[in-house]
């Protein structure tokens, strides 16, 4: 017997599996990356030697009003090592900047305290200017004109009232922007509702270059720089983190350069040859990538990329906030068929979109080819509203997949952290 182990919430979940069933497992080479001191001193380290750029420092000086943007509750980054650096870095330049922490929620609920204070930690939440975007609020938006797509160009006024505005984020794979980091700070980072979704519009969700590992040609990320760029967006700091959520490298600098660098160094440790297989167990790699139905897409697609045709897709994620969105739960939970849902939303044109349509045109895309079986805390009525099976557990879901193949012999591949991987 094989026991496999899956991220899910804090902790994780395990199976055992006969050596024979077990297709193989693919796992990202960042998870026993050596990394070369500790994460404060990697983090340092990239802010030292940025590429093409000054230091943050230099750049600070003579700025009164600085902006940093940050991820938000939904995404894995220690902002409680990256975020005292560089408040560091930019006092050391300029001790009497006016610094803002402006969080960049997106398309997502707003961060709660709770959440922020345990994000920076004690100190920071309670000493600095921390002001939490909100894409519904269309009072707090400058329009910049149009996209290279046709959409709006509307962010935050708040970044584009700094002398200085950069980013901190991290980069891994992302199902439809290629990679995550860099300019996503800025798209969808701190972008109006209305230019996110024509962002994210049927027609780019299709595009057989919106997808893991691809940047180039890809047209949602063609928007995305080019909304950064708009916005003045003068330096960031971008990590990579292991399975454990610790820093094993980092890139600073150019918006572009140091991003791209850092898209190289993880497609390198990321990119894993499928294993076909009829049976696919991943995960959204745990907290908090794992806190809704809504963010699961990006696991089921790295499972989408070496399922067999027909087979079953099995995928652990704890989901305790729910569904994590109202419209992209209300288009299956009012829907009669799969079918309808993906019919509907592919001939909807950019000015058509509706809330949370990217996540609920990708979801349909699998499920047209594969069952879907979840282990979740998410109630399993909520679960197969979405044309979903639930599972209690890892041992069911799997006893319900060689049901549904009517084969108990299936082979099975396993990603344990479907996020963390680019399947080749």
């Amino acid at each position: 017997m094989v026991t496999i182990s899956i991220p899910y919430g804090h902790g994780n979940l395990s199976l055992d599996l006969p050596e024979t069933k077990l297709a193989g497992v693919l796992v990202s080479k960042a998870h026993d990356y050596k990394a070369e001191g500790t994460e404060t001193e990697i983090v340092q380290k990239a802010l030292d030697q940025p590429i093409n750029s000054l230091p943050l420092s230099e750049l600070a000086k003579g700025k009164k009003k600085v902006v940093i943007i940050s991820s938000d509750h939904t995404r894995p980054v220690p902002s409680h090592v990256t975020m005292p650096l560089l408040l560091n870095e930019i006092r050391k330049g300029n001790p009497e900047a006016e610094i803002t922490i402006l969080i960049a929620t997106g398309y997502h609920r707003l961060t709660t305290k709770d959440e922020l204070r345990n994000k920076y930690g004690k100190k920071i939440f309670e000493t600095e200017n921390i002001i939490v975007h909100n894409a519904f609020e269309d009072e707090d938006m400058v329009d910049l004109g149009k996209l290279p797509s046709g959409g709006d160009l509307k962010i935050n006024k708040l970044a584009l009232s700094a002398d200085l505005l950069i980013a901190e984020g991290f980069i891994e794979p992302h199902f439809f922007a290629g990679f995550s980091g860099g300019r996503k700070s800025i798209l969808p980072g701190i972008a109006s509702k209305d230019t996110v979704m024509a962002n994210h519009c049927a027609e780019f969700i299709a595009h057989e270059k919106a997808r893991t590992g691809i940047i180039e040609g890809n047209p949602i990320h063609t928007d995305m720089i080019y909304a950064a760029q708009k916005a003045g967006l003068a330096f960031i700091l971008n990590v990579v983190i292991d399975s454990e959520k610790k820093v094993i490298e980092a890139f600073a600098g150019h918006i572009n350069d140091a991003h791209i660098t850092g898209c190289e160094f993880v497609r390198e440790l990321a990119g894993v040859q499928a294993i076909p297989a009829d049976i696919v167990i991943t995960s959204n790699g745990g907290y908090p990538l794992d806190q809704n139905l809504y963010q699961t897409g990006k696991g089921m697609s790295a499972a989408e990329a070496t399922c067999k045709p027909g087979g079953v897709i099995i995928i652990a994620a704890q989901c305790a906030d729910g569904h994590g969105g109202e419209g992209y739960y209300n288009t299956y939970a009012q829907a009669d068929s799969v079918e309808d849902i993906y019919n509907q939303i592919i001939r909807r044109s950019a000015e058509e979109t509706i809330p949370d349509q990217w996540q609920s045109q990708i979801l349909a895309r699998i499920l047209l080819k594969y069952e879907v079986i979840m282990v979740t805390e998410a109630p399993q009525e909520m679960v197969e509203n979405m044309f979903k099976k639930w599972a209690p557990n890892l041992e069911k879901a799997l006893e319900m997949a060689e049901e549904i193949l009517k084969n108990d012999n299936s082979k099975i591949t396993v990603i344990p952290d479907g996020v963390s991987v680019i399947v080749q």
